[in-house]
């Protein structure tokens, strides 16, 4: 019997192992970029160290030793020796106000003005760049640095006859109007007072230029809006300054809003920082009527609202008096039945929340309302937040991780205001302040940011303060409240992991995993080896955001806040 050999089918087996080689030859894909010789913190609990990491395209492609992922190395690969430096997830900022600061760094720089002979100085100098009717913005001075003295109109009024001033507090609660801005405003002698709101006046009744809590509202609403081309100088000077302090995402809570202004940027392909917007939760509905398409760059869908004011201007509500002021409580700056209601709505909306709220009535205040919230409109995935959550009466310290409320604070005020915190609330209201140990014990999200330009955006500064609890004046040495002090990694997953989750990216980045982003963050120590007092000294050296480098601080170094540290 003879068969006819099909030729087609003798190169079938040929075919097949041709088929199988190029195959595993995908699979082995290679990388664009190889960092090797690092100290890499991952944040993965299943692998938390590893000594150097591969990246393709935009996402982590693997992680190992040197020599694993040398095996990934294509001819198009670029390699990058980190020189045994530390590495970690970028970092992401939970709270930052961006068009906001990116204006301050444009602007007057009143932050460390240490007396009121200098606070007019800078105003007067920056005065003489400007053309007769530009706004003077900004500023975050610290009346606390020169004895505590609020100051007055007539301190500036001559050097800015011909130019509005509103200078902020750091902590945005209180600003200073030069005379020109009050009467641009029509804030005069005969201006009513202001519920939830102060308007400091002289001993004849006229305005000394200080606007406190809602009474701000008479000025904020006078001043022009910000122009396009503001608003893009202002985005683009802060993404410089996130970059060089490793930040490469941030949750940004000012009312400004960077959204359009970030899109615009995003289409030129020209974002170098993550954001997470919010809007103002009264403005709820806004949000709700709109088809949100988020991405990996830019992410809206937050609300956020007030209850309260802060410490250092004596807006931030408490259930018993200040202590160096009788009859008064501070106050609550949003009527509690329309918070409720803003809440109530937009939970059903399906949008995502967070309230500012300070003092111990407060944060009451909002815990409460959110578990009205979760009772009656049932649980669900919400990730509500409490912004700041300072002054924590000891009964609420567990109704967070209770109610799964995430705290969303801010560590470098604990070394701020502990310099003068005590003086206004007591030795004993201080126990539960900044009470990051306390809340982790308790098992509660604890996300970090810094609530800049109130202060430095800078994470290594933000991990040093959490860490040490060491006051700017120097004078606790062993920490403030040292009972609260939280470890470094504790520290790092505030910054990373945990922030990430506060805005549920937890599977898109946050650690350095195989497919999550590629941010990260190359320092010149090790963060969790080096004696912590030592970390506020460590630098970033790169940061990466999409695997793409985004500052090299052997480059050209861009304009920073200077916060000075007492050793």
């Amino acid at each position: 019997m003879h068969f006819k050999i099909n030729k087609t089918f003798l190169l079938f087996p040929f075919l097949t192992l041709l088929l199988l080689l190029s195959s595993c030859k995908e699979k082995t894909k290679k990388a664009d970029l190889i960092i090797t010789n690092a100290v890499i913190w991952t944040g993965n609990p299943n692998q938390k160290e590893v000594q150097a990491m591969a990246i393709s395209g935009d996402a982590v492609l693997a992680l190992g030793t040197n020599q694993e992922m040398n095996e990934l190395r294509g001819k198009k690969t670029k390699m990058v020796d980190a020189r045994g430096n530390f590495i970690t997830p970028g970092f992401i900022d939970s709270h930052v106000h961006l068009l906001q600061g990116g204006n301050s760094l444009l602007s007057v720089m009143l932050r460390d003005a240490k007396t009121p002979a200098e606070f007019t100085k800078r105003i007067a100098d920056f005065t003489e760049k400007l053309a007769p009717g530009e706004w003077i913005l900004e500023g975050n001075w610290d009346h606390t640095l020169w004895g505590g003295a609020l100051p007055v109109k007539e301190w500036i009024d001559k050097y800015t006859l011909d130019n509005p001033v509103v200078v902020y507090r750091l902590d945005g609660h209180m600003l200073l109007a030069n005379s020109a801005a009050l009467k641009y405003a029509g804030i005069d002698k005969n201006t009513r007072d202001v519920p939830e709101g102060e308007i400091v006046r002289d001993k004849n009744g006229n305005p000394t230029g200080i606007l406190k809590g809602n009474a701000m509202l008479l000025m904020q609403d006078k001043i022009p809006e910000l122009t396009q081309l503001q608003k893009t100088n202002a985005l683009k000077a802060a993404m410089v300054y996130f970059a060089a302090n490793g930040v490469t995402s941030v949750h940004d809570l000012d009312s400004l809003s960077s959204y359009k202004t970030a899109k615009k940027q995003e289409k030129k392909h020209d974002l170098t920082l993550r954001i997470y917007g919010a809007r103002p939760l009264n403005k709820w509905i806004e949000i709700a009527d709109t088809d949100l398409q988020n991405d990996k760059w830019l992410k809206r869908g937050l609300l956020k609202g007030f209850v309260d004011g802060t410490l250092g201007s004596h807006t931030a509500a408490f259930n018993a008096d200040y202590t160096d002021k009788a009859n008064d409580k501070g106050f609550l700056i949003t009527d509690q039945k329309k918070l409720s209601e803003w809440i109530f709505s937009a939970d059903k909306a399906n949008l995502n929340i967070t309230v500012h709220a300070i003092g111990d009535h407060a944060i009451h205040t909002i815990l409460t309302i959110y578990e009205d919230l979760i009772t009656k409109n049932g649980k669900k995935d919400r990730r509500l937040r409490v912004e700041h959550a300072q002054h924590i009466a000891p009964e609420d310290m567990r109704k967070f991780a209770e109610l799964g409320i995430i705290a969303s604070v801010q560590p470098y005020h604990a070394i701020d205001d502990g310099r003068w915190a005590e003086k206004l609330i007591g030795p004993e209201r201080i126990k539960t302040t900044y009470a990051f140990k306390s809340l982790l014990d308790a098992k509660t999200k604890v996300v970090f940011g810094s609530d800049w330009p109130v202060a430095p955006t800078s994470p290594l500064l933000g991990i040093y303060a959490a860490v040490t609890r060491r006051t700017l004046d120097g004078k606790n040495p062993n920490g403030w409240i040292p009972e609260q002090k939280i470890t470094v990694e504790q520290a790092l997953n505030a910054y990373t992991k945990d922030a990430a989750y506060a805005s549920f990216d937890e599977k898109v980045k946050g650690t350095l995993e195989p497919g999550k982003l590629a941010d990260f963050v190359i320092i010149n120590g090790d963060l969790t080896k080096i004696d912590p007092v030592k970390i506020k000294d460590l630098s970033v050296l790169m940061t990466y955001v999409g695997g793409k480098k985004v500052y090299d601080s052997s480059k050209k170094k861009p304009r920073t806040v200077t916060i000075k540290v007492k050793r």
